[in-house]
């Protein structure tokens, strides 16, 4: 057995009350009691952990302590020092951004005759969007429909996000599956060859979830990543994107980005570009670990917010309720919400379930939380954090024996490197942080207020209001990602550039000193820097 002594005795409950919990019904939680509970147990509720924008469009309004730092922190970048008639590249489309979205965007815009680059800060296709593991929504089953898929998205975010969006998401999603598929996206199918669908998250009222086992995101990536090379869209690898350079029009039209390895400054030249640079999960809201990759530093936030560019909902961040708590190599690394959908239940140390493990994934979350500091019923493990069991075995039960190993490949084969066998035993789980839900003020095809700037994906706000339902995020870059490169396509035969001009960074970096607001550090962060930090926090207690 891979526990700890420490862990047995719950463990024990947790088997002994294995049969009367599997049939158990626990009914979904009123509106009120969801809101009391969101209030009483959400981290983005806490007392303390935000603070207001000082400067800039969304001054005044809140947003994580983390983020208000990078906002307020002068620029990386001395603009007074660039040469701007140095062009490095000049191209009609940039692409900031080498994942989902921005290998969307790229082929789009190219197949519309634009000349296409892509930079991006680390190997093309590292992203989040590799890391996705249940399954991308769309409605193409009898019984589903773009008006279902709407209602169940707009009462996922609370009815706070724009309908226009979530119309776009819903009725482009089939499409998008269709896309995908033509260019070899290998989605499991049932034996009369229609798709298999997973009702793969809380909050979906249809089965709609499309996937390639549990390893969605990277299969999708690798047939995205290879079409880019065969379209023969230049890419610039390890060259991170630190500054959006504008015209004297006040056009987007172009960035400054670095050279990883030699630190020398890149010029790129645009007619348009579109932001893909993803969320903030390693700038650890609230010092939670995080599922993101090691890019999702907030990078598109802090260059579109210097330009002028509007923020939304950016005070609602999205806690995955199955983030890994043990063993602690690695913390915080997702369990797909799959694997509740296919039966696992959420146990406490006495071996009760306390939530529908279908709910939203804010309730589910705040519900795992409330039962660890609030109630005392989590788990220790040996470094002094506290989690819940997420029993598995219950997958093989209810679907039958070999189940999990031919459906959970990924997780398996990751819990099996530290002796847990994910189909006898069960995991330790407790929330990590996973998403940004708000991001850039766009339009239904990711428009900004600023011409020739476009935002998609998780850098972009809107379409998920404050809680993204799961498997919308992949359909999210896709159809966002597909729109804002047909658009590209269009505008930029008509489109002339200016003379380029920071003015704007310089403008920021002297509001910044005038306001006595100078951080000390400068922004945006780029990389986050684990050398002087814990490396496994106890970030429940």
């Amino acid at each position: 057995m891979p526990y700890p002594p420490m862990m047995m005795e719950s463990l024990r409950k947790l088997e002994a009350s294995r049969q009367q919990r599997l049939e158990q019904e626990i009914s979904l939680l009123t509106l009120d009691e969801k809101m009391k509970l969101l209030e009483s147990c959400h981290p983005d509720y806490r007392p303390g952990i935000k603070a207001e924008i000082p400067i800039g469009v969304n001054q005044g309004q809140p947003a994580s302590r983390e983020l208000v730092e990078l906002l307020a922190s002068e620029s990386m970048l001395s603009p007074e020092t660039m040469d701007l008639s140095d062009v490095h590249h000049d191209v009609d489309v940039l692409v900031i951004g080498g994942g989902g979205g921005g290998a969307t965007a790229a082929l789009f815009a190219k197949s519309a005759g634009a000349r296409v680059m892509i930079a991006t800060k680390l190997r093309f296709g590292d992203s989040n969007t590799i890391m996705a593991e249940g399954g991308i929504n769309a409605c193409t089953s009898k019984g589903d429909s773009p008006a279902r898929h709407f209602i169940d998205t707009m009462g996922g975010g609370g009815f706070t996000n724009s309908p226009a969006m979530v119309r776009s998401l819903v009725e482009d999603s089939p499409l998008i599956i269709q896309w995908l598929e033509k260019l070899g996206v290998p989605f499991y199918k049932n034996r009369d060859g229609n798709f298999m669908k997973r009702h793969i998250a809380g909050g979906h009222t249809r089965p709609r979830g499309h996937a390639v086992g549990d390893y969605t995101g990277m299969s999708i990536m690798q047939i995205l990543r290879d079409e880019v090379l065969n379209q023969e869209i230049d890419v610039i690898e390890h060259n991170p994107a630190i500054e959006l350079i504008m015209d004297e029009a006040g056009r987007c039209a172009g960035a400054v980005c670095m050279n990883a390895d030699t630190r020398q400054m890149v010029l790129v030249k645009a007619k348009v570009v579109i932001l893909a640079t993803g969320g903030l999960g390693r700038i650890h809201v609230q010092g939670f670990p995080t599922t993101n990759h090691y890019g999702a530093t907030a990078d598109g936030l802090v260059m579109a917010y210097r330009a002028g560019a509007e923020l939304l909902y950016i005070d609602s961040i999205q806690f995955h309720p199955t983030g890994t708590c043990f063993p602690a190599q690695v913390i915080g690394l997702l369990v797909s919400e799959t694997s509740r959908a296919k039966g696992a239940q959420l146990v406490n140390a006495n071996g009760q379930r306390f939530i529908n493990e279908l709910e939203t994934r804010d309730s589910v979350a705040s519900a795992i939380i409330r039962e660890v500091s609030d109630r005392g019923n989590g788990i220790e493990t040996p470094i002094g954090n506290h989690g819940i069991w997420l029993d598995t075995p219950v997958i093989d039960i209810r679907n039958g024996k070999g189940f999990i190993r031919n459906y959970f490949k990924h997780l398996h084969h990751r819990f099996a490197q530290y002796d847990i066998d994910f189909s006898k035993e069960p995991i330790l789980v407790y929330p990590s942080q996973h998403y940004q839900n708000g991001g850039v003020v766009t339009d239904a095809f990711g428009k900004t207020k600023i011409p020739g700037l476009y935002v998609v994906g998780e850098a972009a706000g809107g379409v998920h209001g404050k809680n993204r339902l799961g498997g919308n995020s992949l359909t999210d870059i896709f159809v966002f990602g597909r729109r804002a490169g047909i658009e590209a396509g269009k505008i930029f035969p008509q489109t002339e550039v200016g003379k380029l001009t920071l003015t704007h960074v310089s403008e920021y970096n002297a509001r910044i000193r005038s306001s006595g607001l100078n951080t000390g550090k400068t922004s945006p962060l780029l990389f986050p820097d684990y050398r002087f930090e814990r490396a496994l926090p106890t970030y429940n207690q």
